[in-house]
């Protein structure tokens, strides 16, 4: 369904987060809480190891449940306290990552690429070097999805390196369509953005998310990569679709790292909902990280409904205008649904690679327990 950008921002106007929240959870006994059993009935009838969901309000997780175990087989429960990776739910986080420089003055969301890398020959003939910081956060630059990013990791040691690599042969390569002109999603202009942003500030991708993002709301456990110490239950352990166990876990277990702007970052869910939090209640004015202004920016639709990191749609079950995304490195799967009227917002995480169907199940379980309680 195609909502205007007029349309959504006068919904928007509705919202305030003033109203009284949920109650907190119990969550040093989740097992007597009732949510638990219902995501245990969702996470045994889709056969995943864990699973993992809550809710959140502006002052961030208020109830949450978990159940399954840390890997299939095993015997080591998932508790509330472990990390998740998010995969494309980065997104939402780099852009607001930019949003923090163009506020700045340091870049704008109408800076192109030609522009922050003269040195680009090709950049400066053709048409990729038109695309705008808004454009590669929009999905609208014309980039296809991705390049082979285990052979553009080779191609220098450095993680920022690989990235100007992966601006390189993406000048080579030739666009789907003009900038601006059409919708394709594309993990490649999410890394070209974070190249963007490296080459601004002189800082590589990481070291500005944990500086500028992370440590000023408080994201004390979110990091980036796979989850675990090599062969040990310390973590939820990957799962490929079929349910059967990754052969390794840890660090190096995810998308290629040169990927980080697109999708690697691993967090707890309360560090997540912290994120997510500040997204409700900055576009009212609230203290959060950013101008309201700018997460008004962020949350606008451009074409195919795609905003900077935010699928912006409204609801069939609950008729109202939220901001969405799903992320899976193939390995694990996790789904947020910001419903900014409703001033809530629901989490939910499973060591399963792409399983929508599963998490869209605990996401509606999530809703209707938010609304009965």
């Amino acid at each position: 369904m195609h909502v205007s950008r007029r349309q959504f921002a006068r919904t928007l106007t509705l919202a305030s987060c003033a109203l009284p929240i949920a109650s907190k959870a119990e969550s040093s006994n989740p097992k007597n809480w009732p949510l638990t059993a219902k995501l245990e009935e969702i996470r045994s009838h889709h056969h995943l190891p864990a699973l993992i969901g809550g809710i959140v309000t502006c002052d961030g997780l208020q109830q949450a449940a978990v159940c399954g175990v840390r890997k299939a087989g095993g015997s080591t429960p998932a508790t509330l306290e472990d990390l998740w990776h998010i995969a494309s739910n980065t997104k939402p986080m780099t852009a607001s990552l930019a949003a923090r420089f163009v506020q700045n003055g340091i870049i704008s969301w109408e800076t192109t690429l030609a522009s922050v890398f003269p040195e680009q020959s090709s950049l400066q003939s053709g048409d990729l070097g038109k695309a705008t910081l808004s454009h590669l956060l929009h999905h609208t630059a014309g980039l296809p999805t991705n390049l082979k990013w285990r052979e553009v990791e080779k191609r220098a040691s450095l993680i920022p390196r690989q990235r100007l690599a992966a601006l390189a042969e993406a000048a080579e390569t030739a666009l789907l369509s003009k900038p601006g002109a059409a919708y394709q999603y594309s993990n490649l202009g999410y890394v070209l953005a974070g190249a963007m942003l490296e080459r601004v500030t002189g800082e590589a991708w990481e070291s500005l998310m944990q500086n500028r993002l992370f440590q000023p709301l408080g994201m004390v456990n979110a990091g980036f990569g796979g989850l675990g110490s090599v062969g040990l239950e310390d973590q939820p352990w990957p799962h490929q679709q079929t349910g059967a166990p990754a052969p390794l876990n840890g660090p190096n277990v995810d998308n290629a790292k040169v990927m980080g702007p697109a999708g690697t970052v691993h967090v707890g869910l309360s560090d997540w909902a912290k994120f997510v939090a500040d997204h409700l209640k900055g576009p009212f004015g609230q203290s959060a990280l950013l101008s309201s202004e700018s997460y008004q920016a962020l949350h606008q639709p451009g074409l195919g409904n795609y905003a900077m990191g935010w699928i912006v749609s409204r609801h069939a079950m609950l008729g109202e205008m939220t901001l969405s995304h799903a992320g899976s490195n193939t390995l694990n799967y996790c789904q947020a649904l910001l419903v900014p009227t409703k001033q809530f917002a629901v989490l939910v995480c499973t060591n399963q690679g792409f399983q929508a169907e599963a998490a869209e199940a605990a996401q509606n379980a999530l809703i209707h327990h938010h609304f009965k309680s």
